[in-house]
């Protein structure tokens, strides 16, 4: 029997989250999520799928986040009609989140192509559309945890219980194609274990491969409890109410945006004072909270812990932009949670244009800001950043909260696999930036594991699987080592615009400015009536054509990236 495994996402960084298996008969994706991040990074969600799309049998699905979800709809576009199979509350989630993903396509597109025109440049088209939701959506194909199931000849698969979102669900799936069966597992992302509002982690036992997320893999949380968790949350809240300004939350639509506002409403009871209005700014959480009311029944406490979020006086829904757009006449004490948690589309980046230069404004942070995003720019420190091509001051308190996080830690992570011994064959690590792989690897192998069988793939890289081991094959890469784990050039000249404003703002008199660009022009070899925009350009093709009369430059989705990645 022949079995591989390829990584096309979610390798070296945290986003992107798509494998696929291939055996003699069958050829499947667990997932086909979004790239998120870096402008390189996001450049791979408009290239071509580096796989044969009419050659896929079948999706399965984790859960319904867009990194894991997202190129669903573009996966229909390119001709994909088979099966989605996935739980029932994933499919549920998915209906609202990629309907909203495809809007947010569109909107982007539609700015983008305005600015454009006005800068002579071509216009360019969303990766899907809203029209493509509704085909994707009748792919889809419901499971039961717990229950081993058929879905193509020779595989067999079982959803099991993650603990990180409503649905969520890490995958085990047998290959008994022509030979002794091959058992692999894939975690999905995995929850604290912690979170009452969700199931613990669950998984078989004793299987042969596991693919393991390692999002927080070089870090150890608090243990808090609900209790201790609401009260660092009142303790920020307090803050940002002395500050005297708006409390901004940029937030994850679906899991996280409830289990704020939860605990928003919880500190608002106890501590009246600080009661205020709470505006819950993203048409996505708003539709996903019905799923929650839906869905949300949690076996081991009995209860929907959501239902509180159906009437709620002082919580207000936003649907329309009308409405978003009305926040901007609020002053002194409110919180607005919006999306994305990422700070890099929806609502949110609107709200930070108009208030992260006001001193009295606060930002708190809940989630992982993956790197190249503007959030993991904000907690970074840097004083101005570009929103939207405006150059924004940052003024504003940003505050971060460690304790909010769907992920499991480092402890979390290596005390599931413990529990999923023995693992006969490889440990691959994935959804994780190099530091969070090291860490965990590091982790895994003073609890015991082999660090022969601890495997770190990088984008693209593919592997022949037996029962005991993993063999890499070649395969063409997208992106060079390294690129998907930090941030691009874009990022750098971001930043690079940001401090040169920032300089010539801070100087003393217009000599002093005038000195200044003098001395930048310098360094880039540029006389004072050169146009620098035709030098720059020159420069560039001089240094392609030397790369070139070198024998080739290696490849890169960056460097095939279409104008709105630019």
């Amino acid at each position: 029997m022949s079995l591989s495994l390829a990584f096309h996402g979610a390798a070296e960084c945290v986003t992107g989250s798509c494998a696929l298996v291939e055996t003699d008969g069958a050829r499947f994706l667990v997932d086909c999520g979004l790239f998120q991040g870096s402008k390189s990074l996001k450049a791979l969600n408009h290239d071509p799928f580096p796989f044969d799309v009419s050659s896929i049998d079948a999706v399965f699905l984790t859960h319904a986040h867009i990194d894991h979800s997202g190129l669903l709809p573009k996966l229909i576009r390119a001709g994909y009609r088979g099966p989605i199979y996935a739980t029932r509350a994933t499919r549920d989630l998915c209906q609202v989140m990629l309907a909203d993903a495809a809007e947010i396509q569109e909107g982007d597109v539609a700015h983008l192509n305005r600015r454009n025109q006005r800068r002579g440049i071509d216009e360019v088209e969303p990766i899907y559309t809203v029209a493509d939701v509704e085909p994707t959506l009748r792919c889809f194909q419901t499971v039961k945890f717990g229950e081993m199931i058929e879905p193509l000849p020779g595989v067999q698969t079982r959803w099991w219980p993650a603990g990180h979102l409503l649905g969520a669900a890490s995958i085990e799936v047998v290959v008994t194609e022509g030979g002794a069966p091959v058992r692999l597992l894939f975690s999905g992302d995995l929850g604290s274990g912690r979170q009452p509002l969700l199931p613990t982690p669950d998984g078989p036992v004793g299987v042969d491969h596991v693919i393991l997320e390692s999002t927080y893999g070089d870090r150890v949380r608090q243990d808090l409890t609900p209790e201790a968790r609401r009260e660092v949350l009142a303790d920020e809240m307090r803050q940002a109410r002395s500050a005297g300004g708006p409390l901004l939350m940029p937030t994850f639509a679906v899991g996280r945006a409830q289990e704020l506002i939860l605990d928003l409403l919880a500190v608002m009871r106890d501590e009246p004072e600080l009661a205020t209005e709470i505006f819950l700014d993203s048409p996505l959480a708003i539709e996903a909270t019905d799923v929650f009311l839906r869905r949300g029944w949690n076996a081991e406490a009995e209860e929907n812990p959501y239902l509180e979020l159906r009437h709620a006086p002082r919580l207000h829904y936003l649907m329309r932009p009308q409405e978003s757009d009305g926040l901007e006449r609020l002053r002194d004490w409110h919180i607005i949670l919006a999306g994305s948690g990422m700070c890099d589309a929806g609502r949110i980046r609107r709200h930070l244009k108009r208030l992260l230069w006001r001193r009295e404004t606060t930002v708190l942070i809940t989630g992982f800001q993956a790197a190249g995003t503007l959030g993991r720019v904000l907690l970074e420190g840097r004083r101005s950043v570009r929103i939207q091509g405006d150059d924004v001051r940052v003024n504003a308190r940003i505050r971060e909260i460690d304790a909010y996080s769907a992920h499991a830690d480092a402890d979390g992570l290596v005390a599931w696999l413990k529990a999923r011994q023995p693992v006969g064959g490889k440990v691959f690590l994935v959804h994780g930036e190099p530091d969070a792989r090291t860490g965990l690897a590091a982790r895994l192998v003073a609890a015991g594991v082999d660090h022969k069988a601890i495997l770190s793939p990088l984008l693209d890289e593919a592997f022949v699987l037996t029962a005991t081991d993993a063999l890499t094959s070649e395969a063409p890469q997208r992106l060079m080592p390294g690129v998907a784990a930090r941030p691009d050039w874009r990022n750098g000249r971001a930043e690079l615009l940001g401090d040169i404003n920032e300089a010539l703002q801070v100087a003393p008199d217009d000599a002093a400015r005038e000195a200044l660009i003098a001395r930048l022009r310098s360094a880039l070899g540029l006389s004072p009536h050169l146009d620098v925009a035709a030098a720059l350009a020159q420069a560039f093709v001089s240094e392609g054509e030397g790369r070139h009369q070198q024998g080739g430059s290696h490849e890169t989705g960056a460097d095939r990236r279409p104008p709105e990645a630019q």
